[in-house]
This record gives C-alpha cells, structure tokens and sequence, in this order.
C-alpha cells in the first residue's frame, strides 16, 4: 500500500492506495483500524501513485466547491457484496442533502436490516468520496461519524453552502 496525506479545511486527511486502486480516505482517528485491516504490512510514500493523485485532485475540487466532479477512480475495496451494495446506495445521496440509516436499509432491499445497514456505514473506508457523513439518524440526528461529528457537521455545512451556490448559478 502507498499513502499521502493532505491538509484540508477539516483537518487532516489521509489515503491509501494499492497498484490496483484506490483503498480508503480517512482520517487520523481512523487510523488505526482502517491501517490494521488494509495496509498490515506497513505502507511507503505514494508519490506518483496515480490513484492517490487522482483522489488528491478530488478533495481539491470538493473543498474548493465543486460537489459534482466525480472523477473514475478505480477503487481496490476489501469489502462483502453488502457493504459495497450500501456504499454504492450511500454514493447516490446528493451533495447537501441526507438520508437515515432505515432509508438508506430501504434502498438496498433489506428494510429490517438498519442495523447491518449501520455497521456497513461504519466500515466505510473511503469517507467524502463515499460521502456516509450524509446519513443521519431516523429523526435527523447527526450520529457517529468516524471523522467526528463536528467534522460531519462541517462538511454537510460545506455542501449546503455550495449545493445553493450551484443551484443559483445553474438556474
């Protein structure tokens, strides 16, 4: 695994990357568990790793304002066909805008599931790109968020703040 480190609005973030795609985005108080369960065998500087460039370029563009480039990195996911089906559900709730953890159940078919729904949010690698600051509790709560809640609060601020920038532009 290679790795970089960035400074953004919301502290530091930091990724991983393997040669077959791009592995997490996260944050110091991740660090820990996502470095233990992707990168055991310790990780070198990425430089050059076109990947974590890619992803650098990305963050860019997101704290800068642009909510919408979505760029095709290829993601190296350790994951079960579960959690990828609610990152991919997750990867669809709009810049700005939240979802609970029962509607986010709904959405991948399995309404009674909230609580694996909840624990597939939680092993989410790959915070912003998919962006599970976004799922809130059933009556609109902010909960647990790995980066902490006030970099969840900040960063649903953010989009907020840009998602009406881009609406009053657009129209």
């Amino acid at each position: 695994m290679q790795a970089s480190r960035i400074e953004s609005p919301v502290g530091e973030i930091r990724l991983l990357a393997s040669d077959s795609g791009l592995a997490a985005i996260y944050f110091p108080a991740q660090a820990q568990a996502i470095e233990r369960r992707l990168a055991p065998a310790g990780k070198r500087r990425g430089y050059g790793n076109m990947f974590l460039l890619q992803a650098e370029a990305y963050l860019a563009c997101y704290f800068d304002g642009d909510l919408h480039y979505a760029p095709e990195i290829r993601l190296d996911r350790a994951a079960t066909p579960f959690q990828i089906e609610v990152w991919n559900a997750i990867a669809e709730v709009a810049p700005g805008r939240t979802e609970s953890y029962g509607d986010l159940a709904k959405q991948v078919g399995r309404p009674r599931a909230v609580r694996a729904v909840a624990g597939a949010v939680a092993r989410n690698p790959l915070s912003i790109l998919v962006p599970c600051h976004r799922i809130v509790g059933s009556d609109g709560s902010l909960t647990g968020y790995a980066g902490g809640l006030r970099v969840k609060t900040l960063l649903l601020e953010h989009e907020r703040r840009h998602s009406s920038q881009f609406a009053a532009e657009a129209a």
